[in-house]
C-alpha cells in the first residue's frame, strides 16, 4: 500500500525536527568555538554548513521563513567578516541558534513561528562598513593575499608544478565602487576558469563573496604572465590584480611525499597480489567506504519500538518464571520421570538465551551522557555573561552510558543546578579576588557507575552554602519552628534548600531567585527511584550529588510480606537484616525507634502510613523482621512480618487511579500472578523527614 501525501510529508517533518535538533546542537558548540577563535575559517566553514543544511532541509518542508533568514546568516558566514568582526559574529550565530530554536519549536506546535527582526538588525549591523575596513581598503592586495591553501590544494599544485605546468598565485581586489559583490565574484570566476584550470579559490562561492574584498586563486595556465594580467584586470569590477608564481621549492615536500605513498602502493600491490581483484577494485575505487560503512551501520529506531521491545521482555521472564515454578511443582509429584530432565535443560537453555536478549535490549536503551553534556557549555556561557561573571565548564565521565529514559527526565534538574551554580554558587571577581581565588570561577559536571546506580556530580568553587543563613530563612518563611531547625542535622539542614519555593537569594534575577528550580530537582529525582544529595564548605564550594538506577526497565529487589500483601524494595537500598523483640522497640517523640549498635534507628510500619492497609491481620511473633534501608547518610528500618526472599522484577508503572500512594512507585507481576508493590525509598524518606528528623546509624 502506498503512503498517502500527507503521510509522507508527515514523516518528512518528523525527520527534518530531529536532524534540525542536531544541527542546532552543533551550531552552538562551533559558535562557542568560534567565540574562543574568531578568525578561525574551519570553525565558519562548519558554521556555514550547518545553516546551509538546516536552510535547505527547512525549505523543503514548506518552512520558508526559517529557510529565508538562515539564509540571510549565510551572508556573514566568511573569514574576512570573522576577521573584522572579531566576536560579534560568534554572538550573532549563537544569536541564530536561539532563533532557529524557537522557530522549530514553533513548527513543531503548528503555531506562527516569533519575530526574526532583532536577528535580521544584527546581520545587517555586522555587514555595514565600518571606518576601518574603508581604511584597510588602501593596503596593497599581496600583503593581505593569504594563499592559505589547504593539504589538498598544495598537493594538486605539486602535481601541476611536477607535470610541467605554470601554477600562479593570484590576487584580485574587488573594486570598491562595485555594489553586487556575488555577481562580480562569479564573473571573476569565469574569467579564471577562461585563462587555464583553477586548482584553489578562496572564496569558494558567491554566497560567502558577498563581503570580501579580496579573492584568491591558484591557476595552472600556459599563457603568458602579462596576458593574464590582462585578463584578470576585469574593468569596474577589479581594481588591483596581484600574481606570483608557484616554485617547485614550496612543493618538494609533498612531491617526496607523493613518491613515497606511490612506492608504498606499489610494495602493498605485489604482497596482496593473490587477493580477490573484486574486492582490491571496489576498496580503491571507493576510499570513504569505511566511513559509508559506518554511516549506514546507523540505524535510528523510534524509542516507543524499543520500550514496546523491553515490555515483551518483561513477559517472557515473568513466563521463565511460571514455567520455573511449573517444573517445581511437577518434581514433587514426578522427580523420577525421564521427561523431567528434558524440561530442566529446555528450561536452562530457554532461560540463558532470555537473559542475553534481555541484556541486549537493555544495551541499546543505553546512550552516553554526552547527550546530556553538550547542552551545559551554552548554559553555563549565557547565564555566566548575564551575571558579568568569567566561568569554566569542566567535563568528565561524557562516555557514561544511562538509560536514554532517565537521560531525558534529567536533563530539566541539571539545568536548574548549573545554573545556580554559576549565579548563586560561583562568586563576582572582586569578591574572588579578596578570598584570594583565581578570578574565573569552575562548574565541573562528573557522570560514573557505582554499582547498580548512575551517579551525577554538579560541583563548584564557589562561597558554598551558609547553613545559618538557610536555618534563619526557614523559620522566616513558616516552614518550620526555630526548635525544629535547631535539632536538625546539617544535612537536612542542606536539604531545606530542595522545598517548594525556598531561596535564599537576595534578589529576583532573569536566572534564579525564585524558589522554583531546586524543588524540581528532588520532585524528578523522586519518580526515577533516584536520590539527591548535597555536600558545601563555606567559602570553598558545593557538590550536589544526583543518584539514579542505570535502567527503569529491571531491577533487583528484596520481597517481604506487611500486612498480607506482599512488597519488594530495591536490593541496592538494603543495609542489613536483623531480627528484635517487642521488648527492644522503643518510643520517641512519638515514634517508634530501635538502638542498633549503640546508634538509634527510626522504624516504620508500612500498613501505618497513609493508603497502604493491611488486608489480614499478622500473627503474633516473639521477634520481628527488621529490614535496615539505606540512602546515603541516612538509614531507618521497617518492620516486616514475613520475608520472601530476593527476585529480579520487571517494573509495570501503575496509573494513578490504580496506587493512591506516593510510596509505591510500581509493581510486579511473579511467575504465580501474584502482584508485587515496590516501594519507593526515598518517597518514604521525604515523608519521614518532613515530621521528626531521621535517627542514623554509622
Amino acid at each position: 500500500m502506498k503512503k498517502q501525501p500527507e503521510d509522507r510529508g508527515s514523516e518528512l517533518r518528523a525527520l527534518f525536527f530531529e536532524s534540525a535538533n542536531e544541527l542546532l546542537q552543533a551550531l552552538n558548540e562551533a559558535g562557542l568555538e568560534l567565540e574562543a577563535r574568531p578568525t578561525d575559517e574551519e570553525v565558519i566553514r562548519s558554521i556555514r554548513r550547518a545553516v546551509h543544511t538546516l536552510k535547505g532541509d527547512s525549505a523543503a518542508c514548506g518552512f520558508h521563513k526559517l529557510s529565508e533568514i538562515a539564509h540571510e546568516l549565510e551572508d556573514v558566514l566568511s573569514p574576512q567578516v570573522g576577521k573584522a568582526k572579531g566576536a560579534g559574529l560568534a554572538e550573532i550565530v549563537l544569536a541564530a541558534a536561539d532563533t532557529f530554536e524557537a522557530m522549530l519549536s514553533s513548527y513543531q506546535r503548528e503555531v506562527e513561528p516569533p519575530p526574526v527582526e532583532g536577528l535580521r538588525a544584527m546581520i545587517r549591523g555586522l555587514l555595514a562598513p565600518s571606518e576601518k575596513n574603508s581604511a584597510e581598503q588602501a593596503v596593497a592586495a599581496s600583503d593581505e593575499a593569504q594563499f592559505d591553501w589547504s593539504e589538498y590544494e598544495r598537493l594538486m599544485i605539486s602535481e601541476a608544478l611536477h607535470r610541467g605546468e605554470t601554477v600562479y598565485n593570484v590576487a584580485l581586489r574587488i573594486d570598491s565602487n562595485s555594489v553586487m559583490r556575488a555577481a562580480a565574484f562569479q564573473l571573476i570566476r569565469n574569467v579564471l576558469h577562461g585563462c587555464g584550470t583553477v586548482i584553489a579559490l578562496r572564496p569558494e562561492d558567491n554566497a560567502a563573496a558577498a563581503t570580501v574584498e579580496i579573492v584568491e586563486a591558484a591557476l595552472a595556465s600556459n599563457s603568458p604572465e602579462a596576458q593574464l594580467r590582462q585578463r584578470c584586470k576585469i574593468p569596474s569590477i577589479v581594481s588591483e590584480v596581484w600574481m606570483e608564481r608557484a616554485t617547485a621549492a614550496d612543493s618538494a615536500d609533498h612531491e617526496l611525499l607523493g613518491e613515497l605513498l606511490e612506492a608504498q602502493a606499489e610494495k602493498i600491490a605485489a604482497a596482496t597480489a593473490d587477493h580477490d581483484e573484486a574486492n582490491a577494485a571496489s576498496k580503491s575505487a571507493n576510499p570513504n567506504s569505511v566511513a559509508a560503512t559506518i554511516a549506514e551501520s546507523i540505524l535510528r529506531v523510534d524509542a516507543a519500538r524499543i520500550d514496546a521491545v523491553m515490555n515483551l521482555v518483561g513477559e517472557l521472564i515473568i513466563g521463565k518464571s511460571m514455567l520455573h515454578r511449573a517444573l517445581t511443582e511437577f518434581d514433587k509429584t514426578h522427580s523420577r520421570d525421564p521427561l523431567r530432565a528434558k524440561m530442566a535443560d529446555a528450561l536452562a537453555f530457554q532461560s540463558r538465551v532470555l537473559d542475553e536478549l534481555h541484556k541486549s535490549v537493555l544495551k541499546i536503551r543505553m546512550v552516553p551522557v554526552e547527550q546530556l553534556f553538550r547542552r551545559f557549555p551554552r548554559v553555563v556561557r549565557d547565564v555566566a555573561k548575564h551575571c558579568g561573571k568569567d566561568v569554566a565548564l569542566e567535563i568528565t565521565g561524557q562516555n557514561t552510558d544511562l538509560d536514554k529514559g532517565i537521560l531525558d527526565a534529567l536533563a530539566e534538574p541539571l539545568t536548574h543546578i548549573v545554573r545556580n551554580a554559576v549565579d548563586h554558587g560561583v562568586e563576582p571577581a572582586d569578591e574572588r579576588l579578596a578570598a584570594q581565588k583565581p578570578v574565573r570561577g569552575t562548574v565541573s559536571l562528573r557522570a560514573y557507575h557505582q554499582g547498580t546506580q548512575f551517579v551525577l556530580e554538579i560541583k563548584d568553587d564557589g562561597r558554598g552554602i551558609d547553613l545559618d543563613r538557610v536555618r534563619k530563612h526557614a523559620v522566616k518563611t513558616g516552614l518550620m519552628k526555630q526548635t525544629d531547625v535547631d535539632r536538625l542535622p546539617e544535612s537536612e539542614v542542606l536539604n531545606l534548600i530542595f522545598e517548594p519555593g525556598f531561596t535564599t537569594a537576595s534578589e529576583v534575577t532573569e536566572v534564579s531567585g525564585r524558589g522554583v528550580g531546586m524543588d524540581v530537582v528532588r520532585t524528578v529525582l523522586d519518580r526515577l527511584k533516584g536520590t539527591v544529595h548535597v555536600f558545601t564548605q563555606l567559602g570553598k564550594g558545593t557538590t550536589i550529588q544526583l543518584r539514579a538506577p542505570l535502567t527503569l526497565a529491571s531491577i533487583q529487589t528484596l520481597l517481604f510480606r506487611v500486612g498480607g500483601r506482599l512488597f519488594a524494595v530495591p536490593l541496592s537500598s538494603v543495609v542489613e537484616i536483623t531480627r528484635v523483640t517487642d521488648m527492644e522497640i522503643y518510643r520517641v517523640d512519638q515514634r517508634e525507634v530501635l538502638r542498633l549498635r549503640d546508634q538509634i534507628l527510626t522504624l516504620v510500619r508500612l500498613n501505618k502510613l497513609d493508603r497502604i492497609h493491611a488486608v489480614e491481620t499478622p500473627e503474633k511473633k516473639k521477634k520481628n523482621f527488621v529490614i535496615v534501608i539505606g540512602a546515603a547518610e541516612r538509614r531507618f528500618g521497617l518492620l516486616v512480618d514475613q520475608m520472601v526472599g530476593e527476585e529480579e522484577l520487571v517494573i509495570k508503572a501503575l496509573p494513578g487511579e490504580l496506587v493512591a500512594s506516593d510510596l509505591v512507585s510500581g509493581a510486579s507481576i511473579l511467575g504465580d500472578g501474584t502482584v508485587v508493590l515496590i516501594l519507593n525509598v526515598p518517597a518514604v524518606l521525604s515523608r519521614l523527614s518532613r515530621a521528626t528528623p531521621l535517627g542514623a546509624i554509622a
